[in-house]
């Protein structure tokens, strides 16, 4: 029963090897264009800026309550 012995290759080779696949993959990328990027930019500049209105209205009104109670009990 000969068993398939694999020869173990050195970190640069490894190294190497996996560069080689990212430039690969990243050649299959479907890029966006600059009107696209800009266009989801400014989408995610804004939703951004809503939500954190949204969490500073909170921030500010469970404050108000938590001095409320505080101060009534």
């Amino acid at each position: 029963m000969a068993e398939k012995v694999e020869k173990k290759t050195g970190f640069f080779d490894r190294a190497k090897k996996y560069f080689a696949e990212c430039r690969a993959e990243l050649k299959k990328v479907t890029w966006p264009t600059k009107e696209q990027l800009i266009k989801n930019s400014a989408v995610i500049i804004v939703f951004v800026a809503i939500i954190t209105a949204i969490l500073s209205l909170l921030d500010v009104g469970f404050g108000w309550i938590f001095t409320v109670l505080t101060t009534v009990l």
